[in-house]
């Protein structure tokens, strides 16, 4: 599994060399966009409107844009020395609280730690602590140049971490359009629909839930290919290659030979035709 990220997690005097591996995997079909004339992938390059002319990833610098069109520029020293002083830091666990007390609506990414060599023996000090207690730690990371807010809990006798929102990124619900306060419903009406519900309810099994869409769409795609209902893109036409060239380079100076060659003619003839004039004169 690969390694995302090394350091520390720390609570009190305790701390733990772990390893970051990503949790949870990107499973959807990536489809390529193709100029249906000729069926070759469409390029996306980076270009100045106003120099007109692609730009090189070497000639972007960051902004920060605080008004429409004025900018921060920053430097790339300055950003990347403000991530290294926040990435050597440890984690610490700022607090333990219970799980249930944070919504899911906070909740982002999860990884998986893994002790580091020599944090064997402290990772099941945590685990076994957390397990007892029932609590989770809440801490800070920086990830990716991003610090991010973060809870630590037990999962199949694994330590996970998961990123979760600041307050702030979170929009007020009370600002969602069109939500009533209060709707008038009947008792019987109300009875039936946890009726539904009691009827409804299992425990939840992960594994029983499955992408349909992504199923279907990977059968499309299978039928399709076997079907050899496939397109191949048009290679782009290469530059001539060094023999064309070099006899296009020999067939101009061969060309170049021959209209010196004629032009000393044309110059002797304008010559004896200026001096009869002067022999008539």
């Amino acid at each position: 599994m690969h390694t995302m990220w090394k350091g520390t997690i720390s609570f009190g005097l305790v701390n733990i060399p772990v390893k970051l591996h990503a949790a949870t995997d990107n499973k959807d079909v990536k489809l390529r966009q193709l100029h249906d004339e000729c069926k070759s992938p469409i390029e996306y390059k980076k270009r100045c409107p106003v120099c007109e002319k692609e730009v090189a990833n070497e000639e972007i610098v960051k902004a920060y844009e605080y008004t429409k069109n004025k900018f921060v520029v920053l430097d790339p020293e300055d950003l990347e020395n403000l991530k290294r002083e926040q990435e050597d830091k440890s984690v610490e666990i700022l607090d333990f609280v219970k799980l249930e007390e944070i919504d899911p609506i906070y909740f982002d990414r999860s990884y998986y730690l893994s002790p580091n060599e020599g944090g064997t023996k402290a990772y099941g000090l945590l685990r076994q602590a957390l397990k007892d207690t029932g609590k989770i730690g809440v801490a800070k990371i920086i990830i990716r140049s991003k610090e991010q807010l973060a809870i630590l809990r037990v999962y199949d006798n694994t330590l996970i971490m998961e990123t979760i929102h600041f307050p702030d990124e979170v929009r007020n619900a009370s600002d969602v359009p069109n939500v009533p306060e209060e709707t008038d419903l009947s008792k019987k009406e109300i009875s039936t629909a946890i009726s539904l519900i009691d009827q409804l309810t299992e425990e939840f099994k992960p594994e029983k839930y499955t992408d349909e869409y992504r199923e279907a769409l990977l059968e499309l795609i299978e039928a399709k290919r076997n079907n050899e209902k496939v397109t191949t893109a048009k290679t782009k036409p290469q530059p001539a290659n060094v023999t064309n060239l070099m006899e296009a380079l020999e067939r101009s100076l061969e060309e170049t030979k021959e209209s010196k060659k004629v032009a000393p003619k044309k110059k002797t003839a304008a010559k004896k035709k200026t001096t009869s004039k002067k022999k008539t004169s």
